[in-house]
């Protein structure tokens, strides 16, 4: 479903700016727009048009509607970096036949890579200057309290053990089930707050805030440049005890657990079949590397195409989501046994979240560590974790691993 149309003209300006300061000061209190690593990225705000689409041909009507809205626009670029010209911010929901998706054209966007900053607008014959100056403070969040919103961690843990059981007669291999929690403040939480503590104390991951859903990811579904894609597959989950040395015996452990590089290689897997589709070879390296975030250790590998059917990022999207990592495997399996005992609506949880540009290029994450807003009541938002599970799994483990991944945006949220 289509809920806007292209615009008969739309008037973009990119030029270079001096530094204004660091990006996510920039956003207004209300609706801003981000993607940020290490401080570089995009961010934006105001909105030219934007896209609402359902369904399961969301990703083609997506592709249909950014291509008529670049061959609408009068592009005048003066940087010609991937993120310049007209870019939008989008996150889809998980599963396509459930859930609601957006793409985002904002007034305004600025961008930061490497010494170079750069200033866009976007609009019907709008102009080439913006206000950069530092907005006001955001506002620390006030009263928050934490509740189970679809169901209690033993509900949880019952869901666990009945898809175990699914996978020990031999129906799928691996399914990653999602839990929700609540937090609830005295009043409207002001993102900026929460979207700067992760930053913060994530910095290696990227976080994101579009149309209210915000968050830190460590995964990469795919970035594409120049013809180049690259993935970067999380599965396998290790909770940080606070001892270094501690930390580093069991995350040789985890590196060669059977359980959890079953599942890091169902993830992998997955994702070199759909880069193949569009990639003539795909590079994997021989075995998963250890990344270490603040409050948890995961299984990684970097995987590598060259695209070569001239596919941009977002018919890369389509074809790699979901993946593995947030599905399953069989991924028509587990999906259907994901509709059938995880009881909540995922919305936008781990579906793919990031920008594109006019000429294809993009980042695009999976929405994890991530909270959304309550469209009827801004002050409440609903928390997301989920976890891989195959045979070995138990589920009082699979609990506290959940517990764990719930860690950076509960923190953000109390600050």
């Amino acid at each position: 479903m289509l809920a806007a149309a292209v615009p008969s003209l739309l008037t973009v300006r990119t030029v270079l700016v001096d530094s204004p300061g660091a990006l996510l000061d920039l956003l207004p209190e209300a609706g801003g727009l981000a993607w940020v690593q290490g401080g570089e990225g995009l961010v934006g705000w105001g909105e030219s048009t934007r896209l609402e689409l359902s369904g399961v041909e969301g990703f083609a009507q997506a592709r249909q509607w950014w291509g008529e809205l670049v061959g609408h626009a009068q592009v005048t670029d003066d940087v010609h970096l991937p993120g310049t010209g007209l870019v939008a911010f989008g996150s889809f929901a998980f599963d396509q036949a459930a859930g609601s998706s957006v793409l985002v054209v904002p007034e305004v966007v600025v961008g930061h890579r490497g010494d170079v900053w750069w200033l866009t607008t976007i609009g019907a014959g709008t102009g080439s200057t913006a206000d950069l100056s530092a907005r006001s403070d955001p506002r620390r969040p006030a009263g928050v309290v934490f509740a189970d919103a679809s169901g209690s961690g033993a509900d949880w843990m019952g869901t666990v053990q009945r898809a175990v059981a699914r996978i020990s007669a031999g129906q799928l291999e691996k399914v990653v089930l999602a839990r929700d929690l609540e937090a609830c403040a005295d009043e409207a939480v002001d993102l900026r707050w929460p979207l700067r503590e992760l930053a913060r104390d994530y910095p290696g991951c990227w976080s994101f805030a579009v149309d209210g859903l915000l968050g830190a990811t460590p995964e990469m579904l795919v970035r594409l440049e120049g013809g180049v894609a690259t993935s970067r597959v999380l599965a396998g989950t290790l909770r940080r005890s606070g001892d270094a040395n501690e930390d580093s015996r069991r995350s040789d452990a985890m590196a060669r657990s059977i359980k959890d590089v079953e599942e890091h290689g169902y993830g992998v897997r997955s994702v070199v079949d759909a880069l193949g589709l569009h990639c003539a070879t795909v590079d994997v390296p021989i075995g998963p590397f250890v990344l270490e975030l603040r409050n948890v250790m995961h299984l990684a590998t970097d995987v590598r195409g060259i695209v070569t059917d001239g596919a941009t990022s977002l018919e890369l999207v389509e074809s790699l989501h979901p993946s593995a990592a947030v599905c399953g495997s069989p991924t028509q399996v587990a999906l259907e046994l994901i509709r059938e005992v995880e009881g909540l609506d995922r919305g936008r949880y781990a579906g793919p979240v990031g920008w594109l540009d006019a000429r294809g290029d993009g980042e695009w994450g999976i929405a994890l560590r991530c909270a959304e807003v309550d469209r009827t009541d801004p002050r409440r938002l609903r928390l997301f974790a989920g976890c891989g599970i195959v045979a070995g799994s138990q589920p009082l483990h699979e609990l506290a691993e959940s517990n764990a991944k719930l860690v950076p945006m509960r923190d953000a949220l109390q600050g």
